[in-house]
């Protein structure tokens, strides 16, 4: 590794710690706590509320997966550990 891979692994925390926090706020968040006033909206025919609860979280977090795998493939790259 010709970089520093404190760098490479301070980033990559930081990564996490961003992602997680959407999650939360999503599922959580989103889910539990702001479920009341979200009700009010409706999407498809559910309220919002109950929506995050049940399915927005499930697709907010499959989408992190994949944003967690593309910045992970930009750092890879950017610190040349990356595998063929």
């Amino acid at each position: 590794m010709s970089k520093d891979p404190h760098q490479y692994w301070k980033k990559n925390l930081q990564y996490l710690a961003i992602l997680l926090v959407i999650w939360f706020l999503a599922s959580f968040g989103f889910g539990i706590l702001l479920a009341g006033p979200l009700n009010g909206i409706r999407l498809g025919g559910f309220k919002l509320g109950f929506w995050f609860a049940q399915q927005g979280s499930i697709y907010i977090f499959v989408i992190l997966i994949f944003v967690y795998v593309r910045l992970m493939n930009k750092l890879d790259h950017k610190y040349e550990v990356f595998e063929e």
